[in-house]
């Protein structure tokens, strides 16, 4: 995979990463160390909730989706982090055994104006599982480095001639 940076985005594409297959040991060791309700951490207990059944933390769908995403593009990319997270919504529980899979959708793109070595994309994360369930959606901007300058038109101009 190539590095990617900030001018590689663009408004309206769309990604998949997975799948991965969320585990009951999983789910009740990332509540015993981060949410330890009993929803998370006791099969009984969960069965008896509004959840009818053990589910995963909130907090470990974000991870899981954090972990499948650099996995499989913010590793290979000029990522440099973001400001903040503009909205997260559990929409679905997240069960043992799921495979879930991310679908990255680039809503919009902008050139920082204060720092022009970056730009910010924006993201709708969805995770879902093989169903098709939507059970997660996370929006945020991230912050990517931009190709150098010289790079661009290097670039350019090999894909002008017909190179690459």
């Amino acid at each position: 995979m190539r590095h990617l940076h900030f001018e590689d985005f663009t408004p309206g594409s769309v990604a998949e990463y997975g799948p991965r297959i969320i585990t009951r040991d999983e789910i009740m060791a990332f509540a015993a160390e981060f949410d330890p309700q009993p929803m998370h951490l006791d099969e009984a207990a969960a069965g008896a909730s509004m959840m009818d059944g053990l589910v995963a933390s909130g907090w470990h769908s974000c991870c899981l989706l954090m972990r499948m995403i650099s996995d499989g593009f913010l590793l290979q990319s000029s990522f440099l982090g973001a400001p903040g997270v503009e909205e997260v919504r559990w929409l679905a529980p997240v069960r043992p055994g799921a495979a879930l899979t991310v679908r990255a959708t680039v809503l919009e793109t902008r050139p920082s104006r204060s720092r022009p070595d970056m730009g910010l994309v924006k993201f709708r994360f969805e995770l879902v599982d093989s169903a098709g369930t939507l059970l997660m959606t996370l929006t945020v901007n991230p912050m990517f480095g931009r190709r150098p300058a010289h790079a661009a038109t290097e670039q350019a101009r090999d894909q002008t001639s017909g190179r690459s």
